[in-house]
């Protein structure tokens, strides 16, 4: 069993979000995600499912083209191969559980290590 809590794993970076992985098995990933204000992962579409659980904070989740607006206490689910995306507002810091089932491949994380190094949230949009 694995039992943590926010306060024991928050950590954020100046430079990017960061995640905090609690749990990965073949089958799953669990995260903490820290966001300052304004912070993304970038939109990309992995072969996974993934929930998204809102502990504080406001921002938006992509999901195959829309955008919808989250806050506190909001749970999202984005199905494998959609194009997804998550981004704090500008002014406040975004907490949030990332559960993906199975975890993205390496490569099909190559885009969001790609967005963080060029700064673009949504690569469609450029």
């Amino acid at each position: 069993m694995v039992a943590t809590s926010f306060d024991a794993e928050r950590t954020y970076d100046e430079e990017a979000f960061n995640a905090e992985t609690v749990f990965e098995s073949e089958r799953q990933k669990v995260v903490l995600g820290f966001f300052e204000p304004g912070q993304f992962i970038p939109v990309h579409a992995p072969e996974s499912d993934v929930a998204i659980t809102v502990q504080s904070g406001r921002g938006v989740v992509h999901d195959a083209g829309e955008t919808y607006r989250v806050e506190r206490g909001d749970v999202v689910v984005v199905e494998a191969g959609a194009a997804r995306g998550v981004r704090a507002d500008d002014g406040t810091r975004l907490e949030a559980t990332l559960v993906t089932a199975p975890p993205p491949s390496d490569a099909e994380h190559a885009p969001v290590r790609e967005g963080l190094r060029s700064g673009v949230f949504d690569p469609r949009e450029t």
